[in-house]
């Protein structure tokens, strides 16, 4: 199964997401995921490598790739159809490389800030994902948000994207965060993410039953 976290925004905390679900579902739900890192900046790789020195076997593989690296890597990725892929994505719409990647993806998952640079860069997203791959399912997560965010503004945001996808509970913007490792999650963001990932775990449940019936 061929899970994206993406938004053509930065700053949304993809990468940061992509790291507690790929803990989630090893530690928590104990399914087999690899992680392909294909962000520019490449943290979530370099972070797995710093991780590998310290501490004993990772619970998941992170492989750093490239757009161009995904015709040669989806046929790996088919051989093993009970293995959940999750694709840390570049935070850009205009490269033609993106095309395969979202014509395969199972499910996106879209961290998205509550301002409005961030809202259109969302909508833009999912509406071309959706003409690419028009079944996809999509959670939109609202992610780093402030305390001091409008109400009206919130309902306004989810109304919409509740048009595109589901969404989820939200995630507060909190320091711990910037703790996550590919081995460990801190202990007080648990709480605030078992929600949100819940959710997520029940989609992906979901359309791996409907791949068996198909």
């Amino acid at each position: 199964m061929n899970i994206l976290i993406g938004n053509q925004k930065g700053g949304c905390g993809k990468s940061t997401i992509a790291l507690l679900l790929a803990n989630y579902l090893t530690m928590v739900k104990h399914q087999k995921v690899t992680l392909i890192d294909m962000d520019y900046q490449q943290s979530i790789a370099q972070k797995f490598e710093k991780a590998k020195v310290l501490e004993n076997k990772p619970p998941y593989d992170v492989v750093a790739a490239q757009l161009a690296h995904y015709p040669v890597l989806q046929s790996a990725i088919m051989q093993s159809p009970e293995e959940l892929v999750m694709i840390d994505l570049p935070g850009k719409l205009d490269d033609d490389g993106l095309l395969p990647i979202f014509g395969s993806a199972d499910l996106l998952i879209c961290p998205f800030s509550y301002d409005e640079f961030s809202f259109d860069s969302t909508v833009l997203f999912a509406i071309v994902l959706r003409k690419i791959n028009p079944d996809i399912p999509i959670i939109f997560i609202p992610n780093r948000v402030k305390a001091n965010v409008r109400y009206e503004t919130m309902q306004e945001v989810n109304k919409q994207l509740s048009k595109l996808g589901a969404m989820s509970a939200m995630i507060p913007d909190r320091i711990d965060f910037q703790r996550v490792t590919t081995f460990m999650t801190p202990l007080p963001v648990i709480p605030i993410i078992i929600p949100v990932f819940d959710q997520v775990y029940a989609a992906i449940s979901e359309r791996i039953a409907l791949s068996a019936k198909a």
